[in-house]
């Protein structure tokens, strides 16, 4: 990962808020010289200051396998990039780079059973449905959960090691960080809007 000491964060606080706020993520595990990546959505916590993930995937697939006989995973959060060019510089005569956030975290996945199962599914409903109304987990029929959880499984991942780069032209002055605010506002991408926003919070 880019490890540039100026675009860090030192606040454990900023790097689970982002995870948070991107946390449908892509799980990656290797086993045999065989590469597997899974895009899932996780809870995020922190349990007696240990960050845990926690999801659910489909059962006896090729990268539930692998995570089963490797553990060893590794976890990416990102954010929408945005290009930055040149010419938004007071001296242009430069390379145009793209600001980013992400994290990579690395840990330990375990499998549970049906009881963890229905817990991951209620949780991951509660946080983007609630816990009432349409879609939410206790709409569904339970002959409806008891045919489809055999399908699934839940896991948690217990965070060994986190890295993070939040590239955000710390390292550019003060006019130009205001430059490309302004410009990354015009442009108005999703993506631009999100780093010009984060911009804003840091100089």
């Amino acid at each position: 990962m880019y490890d540039i000491g100026y675009f860090k964060t030192t606040e454990k606080e900023q790097i689970l808020a982002f995870m948070r706020a991107h946390s449908f993520a892509t799980v990656i595990g290797t086993e045999d010289n065989c590469i597997e990546a899974s895009h899932l959505p996780l809870n995020i916590s922190e349990q007696e200051e240990q960050i845990v993930f926690t999801g659910h995937l489909m059962r006896k697939t090729t990268h539930h396998l692998t995570f089963e006989k490797n553990n060893q995973v590794l976890v990416i959060f990102q954010s929408e990039p945005a290009y930055i060019h040149a010419s938004w510089y007071e001296n242009s005569a430069q390379a145009s780079t793209v600001n980013y956030m992400a994290v990579h975290a690395k840990g330990t996945i375990r499998f549970g059973d049906e009881a963890s199962t229905l817990d991951a599914i209620k949780h991951i409903t509660a946080t983007h449905l609630g816990n009432t109304g349409l879609g939410s987990y206790d709409q569904i029929s339970e002959d409806y959960i008891s045919v489809h959880v055999k399908a699934i499984v839940s896991f948690s991942i217990k965070v060994s090691a986190l890295q993070h780069v939040f590239k955000l032209s710390q390292n550019k002055s003060q006019q130009d960080q205001k430059n490309i605010i302004a410009e990354l506002e015009k442009r108005g991408e999703s993506g631009d809007l999100f780093i010009a926003g984060e911009m804003k919070k840091i100089i």
